[in-house]
């Protein structure tokens, strides 16, 4: 894709993952000022707050733009604030990009930060009988987890995962996230300690199932030419000299933002509905009928790195590192075939090689992914490119992917939110 479509990312900030029992507030002024540090820009340098919303948080959740722009003192910028479930962070990446490429604004500034319940998510108060997911819980009693483990269940019957292949998971995040000073879980664990956790949703075990946290992420965005002015004005007009760290290491960009939707109904039940789609669609879906449709054509999941390959000129085969949405080690499984690492069916083979560990071909979560984090939602899609960026400037220390050039992220979102944010070096 031509430079003109690239976004430069300046600067990456997080507020460590855990439970503090604070604001949201003071985990997103914390990852927004170190993502100005080290972007080398003050807060009055920033034109856009791109916010990503917090449904758990009162109003100033679902204004977050707006909320974390007056926390750190008005100063007359855009604010944007988006919502897209557990896509929020990507969404609000989507935001701060568009404004960029066109015009508006040359540098922005995203944060996300959540304040968790303790234990499983709940449905937001009040009685609402036409929302899906208010009802899954009170028709179903169907807490997340027993989505995670339905998805578990359906692999181990399709492609004949075990138990061993769904601890392996965990086992490799679990020392990528050892070396990550902002994961909330920081041991590395063995097969036979993942499968003597609890079961919490038949096959799924404790370890095996992501936390709720407290966290929050930021990125300070700008257009190339901006970057290019700023960068030559820290290193004092010129290459040598230069008084702040970005001067010496890597550029990362921004090449793609996909925030597809799903395209033809889905066979298979996704949360929260407790029905599939209609099959009726004016789109013919059978190879015979569309030759030209892949095979996994139907799967929303594999259309949202698909769009941003397409938009960025890049192929799997190009792709470095990954960061994936891992809410259980089995969607893990899925989101390697999903992305175009390999086909159906060969997502255990890649993990039992060391194909997806660091060391190994293509590196996935090598922060460590939820499983070490926990989901802080609106945090969760910037806070996996603030780890691309790192790896792709050679700073993530202990967890380095060497010579990391092209990082891909991968999430999803609740009733079709697409998440899948490309980079390059």
């Amino acid at each position: 894709m031509a430079e003109s479509r690239h976004v430069a990312v300046l600067g990456a900030g997080m507020h460590p993952w855990g439970k503090w029992g604070r604001s949201f507030v003071t985990y997103g002024l914390t990852a927004a000022r170190a993502a100005l540090d080290d972007a080398g820009l003050g807060w009055t340098d920033i034109e856009l707050v791109s916010g990503a919303d917090t449904i758990r948080n009162g109003y100033p959740g679902f204004v977050s733009g707006a909320t974390f722009a007056q926390a750190l003192g008005w100063s007359g910028c855009r604010v944007a604030s988006s919502y897209a479930a557990c896509a929020s962070g990507a969404a609000a990446i989507a935001n701060a990009r568009a404004h960029i490429l066109a015009g508006l604004v040359d540098v922005a500034l995203v944060v996300g930060a959540d304040t968790t319940p303790k234990g499983f998510f709940a449905p937001i108060g009040g009685e609402r009988r036409d929302d899906p997911d208010w009802l899954r819980f009170h028709l179903l009693g169907a807490t997340n987890p027993t989505y995670f483990a339905l998805y578990a269940r359906r692999r181990m019957a399709l492609h004949s995962t075990t138990e061993q292949d769904l601890a392996a998971v965990k086992v490799k995040n679990s020392r990528h996230g050892a070396a990550n000073p902002y994961a909330r879980y920081r041991k590395a664990v063995s097969i036979e300690e993942v499968l003597a956790s609890p079961m919490v949703a038949d096959p799924l075990r404790l370890m095996e199932i992501c936390a709720t946290s407290d966290g929050g992420a930021a990125l300070v965005l700008s257009s190339m030419d901006f970057a290019r002015r700023h960068l030559e004005k820290l290193g004092g007009g010129h290459g040598a000299g230069s008084t702040h760290r970005s001067q010496s290491r890597p550029l990362a960009k921004i090449a793609a933002v996909s925030t597809v939707t799903p395209r033809y109904p889905s066979t298979v039940i996704e949360m929260p509905h407790f029905a599939t789609d209609s099959a009726v669609t004016p789109i013919p879906r059978t190879a015979e009928n569309r030759p030209d449709l892949p095979d996994h054509a139907t799967e929303f999941r594999a259309s949202i790195a698909r769009a941003a390959y397409e938009e960025a000129g890049v192929a799997p085969e190009d792709v470095d590192i990954a960061e994936v949405y891992d809410l259980s080690s089995a969607l893990e499984l899925d989101w390697y075939e999903d992305i175009g690492l390999c086909e159906k069916g060969e997502a255990e083979h890649l993990l039992r090689s060391g194909y997806t560990a660091i060391g190994g071909r293509v590196p996935v979560n090598p922060s460590g992914g939820l499983s070490s984090f926990g989901e802080a939602i609106p945090a969760q899609a910037i806070a996996q490119v603030c780890e691309i960026v790192w790896q792709l400037r050679g700073e993530a220390a202990g967890r380095q992917v060497e010579g990391a050039r092209v990082g891909v992220s991968a999430n999803q979102g609740l009733f079709g939110h697409g998440s899948s944010v490309l980079l390059i070096r």
